[in-house]
């Protein structure tokens, strides 16, 4: 039975300040290039039965500086739609919402295609991805890596771990890290979070 590997993608300008970014694709910065490249040796050694990516530029671009060569885009793996809060800080949004919370309170719609996101809805893109990954961790084929966003990711672990979607509240994620979900005694369980070389 394979483990479940997390790699939030590297720093981009937006992660670094603050911005909620869900479908802007900006690129790492050079110091989120410098993380990526630094998973390397986290990955190196071990046998990937299944490696999929965001779609995203900078999630892609992570895979391949961490040397995950043959990762398919997932479009299930795209960050949470943040609507109408895309690009803005929490703070900015605490000057007219002081106690808004984006785990139980979701976001407003932002431009055409991007209606934004409650936890559930995140919650089931999440469950889709782990139902389509099933067969191969379970099988002997190796581990599971998904290189992804901050917030779907942690989302993805709580419903792993058997949780409602916003308790993925739990789990903070820097950029440029490595996660693992493993088992033990048939159960989900959290390994390593957060890891960096």
């Amino acid at each position: 039975m394979g483990d479940l590997l997390l790699v939030r993608h590297g720093e981009t300008e937006w992660s670094r300040s603050g911005q909620h970014t869900s479908w802007t694709d900006l690129p790492l910065t050079q110091h989120g290039e410098e993380q990526a490249k630094s998973l390397a040796p986290l990955l190196t050694g071990r046998t990937c039965a299944l490696t999929l990516t965001s779609p995203l530029g900078r999630a892609v671009r992570t895979a391949e500086l961490a040397g995950l060569h043959g990762a398919v885009p997932d479009p299930d793996l795209r960050e949470w739609d943040y609507g109408g809060y895309e690009g803005i800080t929490t703070a900015d949004i605490h000057r007219t919402r002081p106690h808004w919370d984006l785990w139980t309170d979701g976001v407003p719609p932002g431009p055409e295609g991007h209606p934004g996101e409650s936890p559930t809805e995140a919650g089931r893109r999440a469950d889709r991805v782990l139902s389509r990954l099933a067969a191969a961790l379970s099988g002997d084929g190796g581990d599971v890596v998904l290189v992804a966003h901050g917030h779907f990711l942690r989302v993805l672990t709580a419903r792993r771990l058997g949780l409602p979607p916003a308790d993925g509240r739990l789990f903070q994620l820097a950029t440029g890290t490595l996660s693992r979900l493993s088992t033990e005694h048939g159960r989900p369980v959290i390994a390593e979070w957060n890891t960096r070389p």
